[in-house]
């Protein structure tokens, strides 16, 4: 399963790092990714990682602020975001599926796999 932990409730500015631990997967065999789902508006896209960080994507709404990493020694993936906005609310999601796809790794449709999700909240 994927499991995601980190999310909190911040002031516009702050910083906060999502974890999503991915026990029975060998990540490295993997492409992961962070979605995330504002109340009333759909699920979107917010960055996704394969080999490492050289070859992570980012939604535009995150570039620059948000940062993907993950650990195949630990099994874990993570979502370093500053500067957070109030737009930035939403409950976040990881994803994963297997490395054998070249379509866009931002689209929720590639991925088999979610976790139930993370909730993050900022307030102005």
């Amino acid at each position: 399963p994927l499991v995601e932990s980190g999310g909190d409730s911040v002031q516009a500015g702050g910083s906060l790092r999502l974890s999503c631990a991915a026990s029975g997967y060998v990540i490295a065999g993997y492409i992961m990714a962070w979605f995330r789902q504002a109340p009333g508006k759909e699920r979107e896209g917010v960055g996704a990682i394969t080999r490492g960080a050289d070859d992570a994507v980012y939604a535009g709404s995150g570039k620059g602020r948000f940062t993907i990493s993950s650990d195949n020694a630990k099994k874990m993936l993570y979502l370093q975001m500053d500067s957070l906005n109030t737009e930035d609310t939403a409950l976040y999601y990881c994803a994963a599926r297997l490395r054998d796809y070249s379509g866009d790794r931002l689209s929720d449709a590639a991925y088999t796999s979610w976790g139930q999700g993370t909730q993050v909240t900022v307030s102005s």
